[in-house]
């Protein structure tokens, strides 16, 4: 009997206070029913006292490459530096695919990431991912801008001059050179298909030498591929100039789980903030430095215009799509 009454009463708590709970959530945003977003940031509030983690282990990984070894080993100096900050064994999980990261973030087994750009927004939303760094250099965090390039001498000076122009894009698929120039230029007054005529050229490179050549009007492309090609001789310096420059694209970014609790993830923020890449390091990335801090909220806005502007939705739906279309590449390669 007493027994029974107890779990009469523990029912009836349980009941009284699930309304009080859901109280607690006054804003969720977009993300998953699973977070809470009361401080309007857009990413899942940290988990509360009680409900929070302190594992003795903390799992670490990086967006999935064609050979992840290369990778791991490229972190494995980070991940000591990272042990020593928090206190705790710091293991490489090597995942498949960006969706299974998604997934294994989710699912608690995965605590601190580092995710390519589009697959940050279905961490956050679907994970409780919380972004804090990108890949960077003491000016700025690393990554490229969407540039419109015009020949030197042309009359084109804004983007609204191209009206009824042949403007190269690259490929159906390319952000920078196609789904970002579509969901940017309407607001800018020019839209893709209407206004000009697309004509795809393949690559960003053919696209540069295409403007150059006097086989297109314009081309928007990524700006660090036109750095290179400037860098190679591939372009003469002078012969062609930008028109429109977007902000800036950050490549994957990293951060870690809110089910960490404050404390533990405080020490995992100061870790990033404070780590200075090795000479090996800055090898495997392209002369970055140190993880530069960004936001969610700030540094992921124009990330989050494309994806909406092109219909990705960051939810459940969408993250099952991206695993399909990883799989079918998976399969053909």
């Amino acid at each position: 009997m007493r027994k029974c009454l107890s779990l009469l009463v523990l029912a009836l708590v349980l009941a009284l206070a699930a309304p009080a709970l859901a109280d607690e959530c006054k804003n969720r945003g977009l993300l998953d029913a699973m977070y809470c977003d009361n401080d309007m940031d857009l990413v899942a509030d940290l988990a509360g006292p009680g409900q929070c983690k302190d594992p003795s282990t903390l799992v670490f990984t990086y967006t999935p490459v064609e050979d992840p070894a290369v990778y791991r080993d490229a972190f494995a100096d980070f991940q000591e530096y990272l042990g020593k900050a928090t206190g705790k064994e710091v293991v490489y999980y090597t995942v498949q695919s960006n969706a299974a990261e998604v997934e294994a973030m989710r699912s608690g087994r995965l605590h601190i990431a580092g995710f390519s750009t589009g697959p940050t927004g279905f961490a956050v939303n679907l994970a409780g991912y919380v972004p804090i760094a990108v890949k960077g250099y003491p000016e700025g965090f690393q990554g490229y801008n969407l540039i419109v390039l015009v020949k030197q001498d042309s009359p084109f000076q804004t983007l609204t001059d191209l009206k009824g122009k042949k403007v190269a894009h690259t490929s159906p698929s390319s952000n920078s050179g196609n789904l970002a120039p579509r969901a940017l230029f309407p607001k800018l007054g020019l839209v893709p298909d209407e206004d000009y005529t697309v004509l795809y050229s393949g690559k960003h490179d053919q696209s540069v030498l295409g403007v150059a050549h006097g086989d297109y009007d314009a081309a928007p492309v990524a700006s660090d591929v036109y750095e290179r090609m400037l860098k190679a001789g591939r372009v003469k310096e002078g012969e062609l100039r930008a028109i429109y420059t977007s902000p800036r694209f950050p490549t994957s970014s990293f951060g870690y789980s809110n089910q960490l609790c404050p404390e533990l993830a405080q020490k995992i923020v100061g870790a990033f903030h404070t780590y200075r890449f090795p000479e090996s390091m800055q090898k495997s990335f392209d002369g970055a430095d140190r993880f530069y801090p960004v936001t969610y909220m700030a540094d992921w806005k124009v990330i989050r215009e494309i994806a909406e502007a092109t219909g990705t939705s960051y939810n459940e739906e969408g993250l099952q799509q991206m695993a399909k279309k990883e799989a079918e590449k998976a399969k053909k390669k």
